[in-house]
Order: C-alpha cells, then sequence, then structure tokens
C-alpha cells in the first residue's frame, strides 16, 4: 500500500503536468489524486499506522485528515479573501492608481520594474498575496498571452526570491520565525544577498533576450464597469483600503497571534462595508458592476479547488510517513548541510514545502543546530526558492498558474531552467558570504 499511494500520487502529478495533452482540468485531477490518497490511506491503515490497535486505528487516519484539512483551510480562507480583495478593487479601476504611472512599453524595463516591485511587495505582504496582486496588474499591462506568461513566470521567482528572506514573506520562513529557528533581523542579513542573487540572475538573462515593446490591453479588454465611470474618490479610496488591509495582515498576527488569514478577513470586511456605504445611493444599474456579488462571481473557484486536491494528497503523504521517510533518506545519506538543504529546496518544487520544512525542523532540533545557525538560514532559502523550479511548486505559483492560466509545460520549458540557475546562483552567493 506504500508504493501504491506514492504511485497514485505520481500518476495525478503527472495528469496535472499534462493537463493541455490529456485535456481534464488539472483542478479534478488534483480533487481526485488528493481523495484517492486518503482512501488508499484508510484502507491500507495496518501498514501505515503502526503501534495502534485495529479499532483505533480508523479514528487515527480520519483525525489526521481533520487537522491537514484545518492546516489547508487556512490557506484556502487566505487565498480566497486576498483574492477577493483584490477583484474589489480591480472592479473599482484603483490598479489604474500603479498601471497609469507605468507608462513605458519597453519590454526590458518594464520586465525590472516589475520584478524589483515583486521582490520587495512580497517582502512586506507575503508572496501568495503578492501574486494574487501582481497578476492582476499584469492584466492590466500586457494583451500578448505569451509576453503575460513569461512575465508571470519571472514574477513569481521575484515573489518566492522575495518572501525567502523576511520573517513573513514565506509560510516557511513564519514557520522558522515563530519555532525560534532564526530571528528577524538575522534572517533579513543574511538571506537578502542570495534570494536578491536568485533572482538578478535569471533577470539578466532573460534580458538580453528580450526586444521590442510590449503591447497594452485596449481599455474595454479589462474593463468591468463600462456602463458606469468609477470616479476618482472612489477609485484611490477602495485602492488605498484594499492594499493597506492586504498589508495590515502581518501587523495582525504579531498583535494578535492570529493566523493570518483572519486578518485577510477582517481586511476583507472592511473593503465591503467600505464599498456598500461608497453605493448606497446609487442606481442598481450603476452599482450592478461594483456590488460584491458580483465582483465573487469573478473569483477564479477552479484554482481554490486545485489548491484544495494539491494540499490534501500531499497531506496523505505527510501523514503516511512519505515525506519523514524521504528526510531521514537525506539525513542517512548527505552530511554538508548545503546538499542537504538544496535537496529539500527541489523537492519543494514537486511537494508543498511547508511540509518539508516541518520534518526537517522536527528531525533537527535546537540543540543539533542553535537559532540563526547556517543550516536554518539556508533552509530558508532553499525552501522559499526552490518551489519556482515547478509552477506548482510554490503558493505563490499555484495561484498564478489557476489565475493566467499558464500551462505546466510551458512554464517547465521556458521558467523552470531560469529558477534552476538563479537558486544555484542565490546557494554559492550565501556559501560565498559564510
Amino acid at each position: 500500500m506504500y508504493i501504491i499511494l506514492l504511485a497514485v500520487f505520481i500518476v495525478g502529478y503527472l495528469f496535472i503536468a499534462l493537463e493541455h495533452t490529456v485535456k481534464i482540468d488539472k483542478a479534478a485531477t488534483a480533487l481526485l489524486t488528493g481523495t484517492l490518497c486518503w482512501v488508499i490511506y484508510i484502507l491500507g491503515r495496518d501498514a501505515f499506522v503502526l503501534n495502534i490497535p485495529a479499532e483505533e486505528s480508523v479514528h487515527f487516519v480520519v483525525e489526521s485528515l481533520r487537522e491537514n484539512l484545518g492546516e489547508i483551510s487556512e490557506i484556502l480562507f487566505f487565498l480566497l479573501g486576498a483574492m477577493t480583495i483584490v477583484e474589489i478593487i480591480d472592479a473599482h479601476e484603483g490598479f489604474s492608481v500603479i498601471t497609469d504611472k507605468i507608462t513605458t512599453t519597453n519590454r526590458v524595463r518594464l520586465l525590472w520594474i516589475l520584478s524589483i516591485l515583486t521582490f520587495f511587495l512580497s517582502a512586506a505582504l507575503d508572496n501568495l498575496t503578492t501574486a494574487i496582486v501582481m497578476s492582476a496588474l499584469l492584466r492590466k499591462l500586457i494583451h500578448d498571452k505569451q509576453d503575460l506568461w513569461m512575465f508571470a513566470g519571472l514574477l513569481i521567482i521575484a515573489a518566492n526570491a522575495g518572501g525567502a528572506w523576511s520573517p513573513i514573506g514565506d509560510v516557511t520562513t513564519i514557520m522558522l520565525w515563530i519555532g525560534g529557528q532564526v530571528t528577524a533581523m538575522h534572517i533579513i542579513k543574511e538571506i537578502f544577498l542570495p534570494s536578491l542573487v536568485c533572482l538578478l540572475v535569471p533577470l539578466t538573462m532573460v534580458s538580453f533576450k528580450f526586444k521590442g515593446n510590449i503591447v497594452k490591453p485596449k481599455d474595454e479588454d479589462c474593463s468591468h464597469t463600462q456602463n458606469f465611470e468609477v470616479g476618482n474618490f472612489d477609485k484611490n479610496l477602495v485602492f488605498a483600503i484594499g492594499i493597506g488591509a492586504l498589508l495590515f495582515v502581518p501587523v495582525f498576527k504579531t498583535i494578535t497571534h492570529l493566523p493570518p488569514f483572519m486578518g485577510v478577513l477582517l481586511g476583507l470586511s472592511v473593503v465591503w462595508i467600505t464599498t456598500e456605504i461608497l453605493h448606497r445611493n446609487k442606481t442598481v444599474e450603476e452599482k450592478k458592476n461594483l456590488a460584491i456579488s458580483n465582483v465573487l462571481r469573478r473569483i477564479d473557484t477552479p484554482s481554490i479547488l486545485f489548491f484544495l486536491g494539491i494540499l490534501v494528497a500531499v497531506g496523505a503523504l505527510q501523514s503516511a510517513g512519505h515525506l519523514a521517510d524521504m528526510s531521514r533518506l537525506l539525513d542517512d545519506n548527505f552530511e554538508s548541510i548545503y546538499t542537504v538543504n538544496s535537496i529539500i529546496g527541489v523537492l519543494s518544487s514537486i511537494v508543498d514545502n511547508v511540509p518539508l520544512v516541518a520534518g526537517t525542523m522536527g528531525m533537527y532540533g535546537l540543540d543539533t543546530y542553535p537559532p540563526d545557525s547556517d543550516f536554518w538560514e539556508l533552509l530558508a532559502f532553499c525552501a522559499g526558492t526552490g518551489g519556482s523550479i515547478l509552477i506548482i511548486g510554490s503558493a505563490a505559483g499555484v495561484a498564478i498558474m489557476g489565475i493566467l492560466k499558464i500551462d505546466f509545460m510551458w512554464y517547465l520549458k521556458h521558467i523552470s531552467l531560469l529558477a534552476i540557475l538563479g537558486y544555484i546562483a542565490g546557494i554559492l552567493t550565501f556559501m560565498l558570504v559564510n
């Protein structure tokens, strides 16, 4: 059953990767894979659940599923709340505050502006929220699909690199920060330069290939409010409150110690109430496209279901012990912290980096590697940036994949090598500095 569970995950992963070849939506495949993994786990529980009486093993597996779903739901509610806030801003043409100031159509110049913006925004928000915001911006700035996908691929690298050097930029860095493995100022000081190099290497390589100008979409292509022009006050207010709500999430978490999704839901409620007050005197026709009911219909539900399926499947591997076995295998065969962390980073592009980092934190205590040691710092970098190698290897990649409908194989062909080279350059930079 151990092999069967792993085989089902691999086959499901291949069907997701070949979505456009088999012509089956990746969300459907992910949900089927996640469900089957847990079915196999509970049917073969005697092989997985040891030292527990048979009559209690079913309860153990079900509780494991519920525990996994609790963690997954935090990510899904965060994703849903952040996507809704972004769509509300978009419906009110709020992103024109930024797009109107980006006047260049030169491919190279625009790529550098957006990549650097993403890099620092990701550190202030987190890579998932930044990916959602930047996806909305890209749709406003670029018309051609190939250009859109190429920019999006580089922004995934930028978002993950930016999230790696900030204690609140990625789920894994948050885990290490809260767990006491790293301190805020130390991770910024040690990982900023490797993260910057991780972005600059692919960015420089693409800059030599890019020529000419991008084609901007026509106003009517990305307008949701053709029947009513949004006033500048409404536009600026919704943009300010929406972005402010997203920026407040890490502050909310620090103050209350509640999960980030609670901060997003708080921000969503404030934005929602604000728009209700703004439009209370408008006619039904005037506020039709601005109403939250219309905005919610534009949320990309298949992407959220895809996220659910992938995380449920990985949760089954984690609960069944596959990821723990993988960690032990690395520990038994590799002594160098650079080798172990480099491999963990590559693996994080295939399975979720959260359980990988959780398993590593469980294997190596603070007595083995004290706080702010090279091991924990490099783990934060590798787990954060290694996910860029495959588009479904990070939360940012999955979000952009769903929003912009990027093909897995296209990303593998055009972006993965760039991500690998940036990843290796970042690790070498860390080794040189330390």
